[in-house]
């Protein structure tokens, strides 16, 4: 297997019946409920697809899924790529108004949604689509032995569209083609074989974000299992793990955290794990050094877009003074730093982040303009990806991030990075997390305003205030500080500075108000 998955193209589905004829017994899926071998797992995904293609499905169409993660609904979006159509995972934490909008941009006939879901959205959702209840998906489905006309895919054609998250209005479809998912997992899964590791996943973040990916289309075409997991649960995470011997996984950094801070954490046997992924979210280099040393096993950190552009990768296990980068561009990536004017910039200067890779997505569904907005093309045509970060490339070409260039503060003219100002704040002994935002001003145009949480004989806010900016230059010092319970975040742990950014301008309208 190992030679067909180092070609430069091939077909996922076919791949997935060959690890079926090989290893019928073995297990492919597992989830609370349920244990899928190769055989059951080929067998349901065949039926799956042909009552798809019996009830209307055309080549390029997608099939919208919305529920928990469970193995029907791994089940359902591996079925509608075998049927050559596109899997369009849902994102549970939209609202209704969006979701509706996401089913409709999808361009989906079917809808696979579970009773949750189901019964918060009413029976008027999405009414052009045929729905079909995850739960009840054995009854659906075609009768044994049915199969679908075979597929055989275009480098080109679409294989699935992950909508983005953390947005105000209608999420943007992110169309990744067949090409671009053998080229991003092909060659993992090959590394995973070559190395004779018998991969035995645990996918704890949903099914809808592209970070979980990782851990569910790589292990399968290695022939591996792949454990899903619903709703996160350390006390959970820590059983599966144990219990299956798990050896790969892929967790947010406030997965990890949450992990390391459970109770049960140092009791758990992880002695199988192998590899650690980490990806979607800043992963603070402190962390980074005590799952490095609490955890075993390797740990690779991905930095990267859903949209693609560049691929760093940072082996922190074999790079521990380079815990305050995200690596170096990994194998095929190119990273250029471009200032506001979009003139490359030399290294150790920050600037904007564009990058390019052979995982770049084929553009926003329905979106050109958009698409062609995401993008810089190079004097000689080459098309880049905007990153969207501030970031510098140091001596040894590892990347270093600065901020996000949407979250960058223009005070007085200057130039503020939300990062710098939060890393002054967590240095304060009784600040657990901060983050930093600009919020308007009449004066300055921008203001910076910070968030903490803190411990519980934690200062309170002017005292810490009045520590940081005692440090800070004058043209950085925050406006004000304000205490949090816990960070706004969304489902796959990112830090949520839209919220904050609303609550520090009502705050500052209240001042006004009372003022």
């Amino acid at each position: 297997m190992h030679h067909r998955l180092s070609e430069p193209f091939g077909n996922f589905s076919h791949i997935l019946a060959l690890w079926a004829e090989r290893q019928p017994g073995k297990p492919a899926l597992r989830d609370e409920a349920r244990t899928l071998s190769w055989a059951e797992l080929d067998a349901l995904t065949a039926r799956i697809a042909a009552r798809l293609v019996e009830t209307g499905l055309v080549r390029g169409q997608s099939v919208a899924i919305l529920g928990t993660s469970t193995v029907n609904y791994a089940l359902v979006f591996l079925a509608a790529v075998r049927a050559g159509g596109v899997a369009a995972p849902l994102t549970t934490s939209a609202s209704a108004e969006q979701l509706a909008g996401m089913v409709a941009d999808s361009g989906a006939r079917h809808l696979f949604i579970d009773a949750a879901r189901a019964s918060e959205l009413g029976p008027g959702f999405a009414p052009g689509c045929a729905h079909v209840a995850l739960e009840a998906i054995d009854g659906w489905m075609a009768p044994g032995g049915a199969q679908a006309p075979v597929f055989a895919p275009a480098p080109g054609d679409p294989f699935n569209i992950i909508y983005s998250s953390g947005t105000t209005g209608i999420p943007k479809g992110i169309v990744h083609s067949h090409a671009m998912r053998w080229r991003q997992f092909a060659a993992t899964a090959a590394s995973y074989l070559a190395s004779g590791l018998e991969v035995r996943a645990l996918a704890s973040t949903p099914l809808y974000s592209n970070t979980t990916m990782v851990a569910f289309l790589a292990p399968l075409l290695a022939g591996g299992t792949t454990r899903i997991m619903g709703k996160f649960d350390c006390a959970r995470w820590l059983d599966h793990a144990e219990t299956d011997r798990t050896n790969v996984t892929m967790l947010v950094p406030v997965q990890y955290q949450r992990l390391l801070d459970d109770p049960g954490f140092d009791a758990a046997d992880l002695s199988a794990l192998k590899l650690k992924y980490c990806t979607s979210a800043p992963f603070a280099p402190a962390l980074k050094r005590e799952v490095l040393s609490r955890m075993p096993g390797a740990l690779i950190e991905i930095y990267s877009m859903t949209e693609g552009g560049v691929v760093c990768l940072l082996a922190a296990h074999e790079f521990p003074d380079k815990l305050h980068t995200v690596g170096r561009p990994a194998p095929g990536s190119e990273l250029k730093v471009l200032d506001d004017d979009d003139n490359e910039v030399p290294p150790g200067v920050a600037g904007h982040l564009v990058g390019r890779s052979q995982t770049m997505m084929s553009g926003y569904k329905n979106r050109p303009e958009t698409t062609t907005e995401a993008q810089w093309v190079d004097p000689q045509g080459g098309v880049w990806m905007r990153m969207g970060d501030i970031g510098r490339v140091d001596e040894d070409g590892f990347v270093e991030l600065v901020g996000r260039a949407k979250d960058m503060i223009i005070s007085g003219g200057f130039n503020i990075y939300p990062c710098d100002l939060e890393a002054e704040l967590e240095k304060e002994e009784d600040v657990i997390e901060a983050a930093v935002v600009g919020v308007p001003s009449r004066r300055w145009g921008e203001t910076p305003v910070g968030f903490v949480t803190v411990a519980e004989s934690a200062r309170g806010c002017a005292d810490i205030l009045a520590s940081v900016n005692a440090r800070l230059g004058r043209t950085q010092r925050l406006s004000a500080l304000h205490k949090l319970d816990a960070m706004p975040r969304s489902h796959i742990g990112k830090l949520l500075k839209s919220a904050l950014r609303e609550r520090a301008e009502a705050e500052m309208r209240k001042v006004e108000e009372e003022g």
